[in-house]
């Protein structure tokens, strides 16, 4: 336990930490609370993204091995720009995917199966989905590492600070109930020595 001053003015420091400590830990709490709540709605829609991409993986290999050509698609195909947006989630800024635009190579229609145009279109939608879970793993990274904080600060205040605390005060209203006590008995013992002295005198005089 840290050091404290045993006054007054220490008790009424202490109380008021007290108050502070516990006005702000519901707010802590109910921050945990939505960062976990949030992550797992990341963390579902993360699962989404990649059945979709697995989905897409598989019908692209059909059509490879349905027309026994394997044409290179991705040599057809370059991502322009990738669009994200600023979101903000419990004070946390996180990247919001948007939009990818892509340029496409020009092919010879004559010579390419009747299967590459449908197959440019999956192969889009195969990287607009990468480019969507590259863009939710960044989100999760930031809202876990704010939650890791979180955490250990909603801790910190429940099973340090509070605790602490109220051991302060309480150990501060011993020592002073113990100085009131000890004062009063000191002013009965002062009070009961001068009355015992006016009655010696009283006796003297009346002598």
């Amino acid at each position: 336990m840290a050091q404290i001053k045993l006054t007054k003015n220490e008790l009424k420091k202490q109380k008021d930490a007290l108050k502070r400590f516990q006005r702000y830990l519901p707010t802590l709490q109910l921050k945990k609370q939505q960062l976990q709540m949030v992550i797992r709605q990341v963390e579902a829609e993360m699962r989404e993204k990649v059945a979709a991409q697995e989905e897409l993986r598989r019908t692209l290999m059909s059509w490879v091995e349905v027309f026994g050509e394997d044409v290179g698609l991705e040599n057809y195909l370059r991502i322009r720009r990738l669009e994200t947006s600023d979101g903000n989630i419990a004070g946390i800024d996180i990247p919001v995917f948007e939009a990818i635009e892509f340029d496409e190579i020009p092919y010879d229609l004559y010579t390419m199966p009747v299967w590459v145009d449908r197959g440019l279109d999956a192969l889009k939608r195969l990287l607009a989905l990468d480019a969507e879970v590259r863009v939710l793993k960044e989100q999760h990274r930031r809202l876990s590492e704010e939650l890791r904080i979180t955490t250990q600060r909603v801790n910190l205040f429940e099973k340090v600070k509070i605790p602490e605390t109220r051991d302060h005060i309480r150990t501060i209203r011993i020592y002073l109930g113990d100085q009131q006590t000890a004062a009063v008995v000191r002013g009965k013992i002062a009070k009961g020595a001068i009355d015992s002295k006016a009655e010696a005198v009283g006796t003297l005089l009346s002598q």
